[in-house]
């Protein structure tokens, strides 16, 4: 009888033992669901997240560099309808080479994140070279003819620009004047007698001149270029360039030239971070187009505050370092039964982004951005008049702290004078340092400072 009873106590023993791993078990993810009751999205199922190496398109490609255009916004989301018209061109190059001339169907804005260029626009009635550095900005209207030239010896250059067509929506084209192995000349659309009563020669002499045709090029020709994108000679470049900054013959207004972001004060700006920017109020290149543009320096380990703009959809670009950015918003549960009410629950949209990723920040949507290594971005804001950007934490520009504390003791659980004394424990405002401080305090009592977990 006794060696029967200690295998029936030891299984009644393992048996409680399972049952209390059960229960913790239960008890554990009950807690861990109670806590984390927003909805989150990451990675591919992020909307607004565009990782570079996905979902960018090669429109032209070569040994000198590349043109790339971004996916159509309001493919990956209805909820960048309004976006539809937008897209997104990255440009880059490397030392001495040329864009050859073209132009297209579409108004663009072009940013230089890199690098130099030397943007020549041609107009009927002369044309104006302008030297861009990094942070300057230059509108293009549409139907303009321009080149862009690298005029340096050792640094790629790179160019982001915000294209909005004009003939239809979410598609633009590029005329190029030349013939080369990826595309053809536009001119080569007109018929034959076409073009011989408009340049007053035979088509021979056209085709051998202008598209190298004919199979024989005299000596000293160059043969046909292999892309749009062609290495030039220092001896070309210093031509090209020498009337930069000038007009040949007739010169622009202040108004028609470049914009640079960084020779203005930034409107934010502290130890972890500055942000430089211009609005359509203050140039009336960006008030055509209804846009601000904004660079951004943020150090490692800062935080830009929870924020949102009451109007303006950003399109941000990476330009340089690691972020990982939480966007919020709001999305609508499926109904049980017909006769339910509309009902939303938070949503939570995170992204680790890197060089040459874009992610968009609809208007009114509350997002953050801690800065995982030194940080530069560059931001779009489209239908930018009149916004405004309100932030939810900080001492400055905080719309939290300006709401009356009657009605925070009716908003919060807490009363609203505690309410009100949370609020007012940062004393910094826009950038602050990811880590809490009194999780500093607790880790320097132990010797050291551990790395901010995101």
């Amino acid at each position: 009888m006794v060696r029967a009873r200690i295998p029936l106590l030891l299984l009644l023993g393992i048996l409680f033992l399972a049952s209390l791993s059960v229960s913790f078990g239960i008890v554990h993810r009950e807690h861990h669901e109670s806590r984390e009751e927003v909805s989150v999205s990451s990675g591919k199922n992020n909307p607004f997240y565009f990782n570079s190496d996905r979902w960018f398109r090669t429109l032209y490609r070569n040994e000198w560099g590349h043109i790339r255009v971004l996916q159509r916004f309001d493919q990956r989301s209805k909820q960048m309808q309004n976006l539809e018209n937008y897209r997104v061109v990255e440009f880059k190059s490397k030392p001495n080479t040329l864009l050859l001339p073209h132009h297209a169907d579409a108004d663009f804005l072009l940013v230089v994140l890199n690098g130099t260029a030397v943007l020549t626009l041609v107009n009927p009635d002369g044309r104006d070279s302008y030297i861009l550095e990094q942070g300057d900005a230059q509108k293009i209207s549409a139907g303009t003819t321009f080149f862009l030239v690298n005029p340096d010896d050792n640094e790629n250059l790179r160019i982001i620009k915000l294209a909005v067509p004009v003939n239809n929506p979410h598609r633009f084209q590029d005329f190029f004047l030349s013939r080369t192995k990826a595309q053809q000349s536009y001119l080569q659309g007109f018929g034959k007698n076409i073009l011989e009563a408009s340049f007053d020669s035979d088509m021979k002499e056209i085709n051998r001149v202008l598209f190298g045709e004919e199979g024989q090029q005299q000596q000293g020709e160059e043969s046909q270029q292999e892309g749009v994108i062609v290495e030039l000679k220092r001896e070309q470049i210093r031509e090209m360039t020498k009337h930069a900054k000038s007009s040949s013959r007739k010169a622009l207004s202040s108004e028609d030239e470049p914009l640079n972001l960084r020779n203005r004060k930034p409107i934010y700006s502290n130890k972890l971070g500055r942000w430089f920017e211009i609005t359509p109020e203050k140039n009336p290149q960006l008030r055509d187009l209804d846009m601000f543009i904004s660079s951004v320096d943020m150090k490692e380990g800062g935080l830009l505050l929870p924020h949102y703009n009451s109007k303006a959809m950003v399109i941000l670009v990476i330009n340089e370092g690691e972020a990982n950015i939480e966007l919020v918003g709001q999305r609508e549960q499926q109904k049980q039964q017909e006769e339910q009410e509309e009902s939303w629950e938070v949503q939570r949209y995170r992204a680790e982004l890197s060089e040459d990723d874009v992610f968009i920040i609809p208007a009114t949507y509350p997002v953050a951005i801690n800065a995982t290594s030194n940080l530069n971005f560059f931001a779009f804001g489209i239908n930018a008049e009149n916004n405004q950007r309100n932030f939810l934490a900080g001492e400055k520009d905080n719309v939290i702290s300006e709401i009356p504390t009657e009605v925070l003791d009716v908003t919060f659980p807490a009363s609203g004078e505690k309410v009100k004394k949370l609020i007012k424990k940062q004393s910094e405002s826009q950038f602050v340092d990811a880590q809490p401080k009194q999780q500093q305090r607790e880790e320097a009592r132990k010797g050291g400072k551990g790395p901010f977990v995101y």
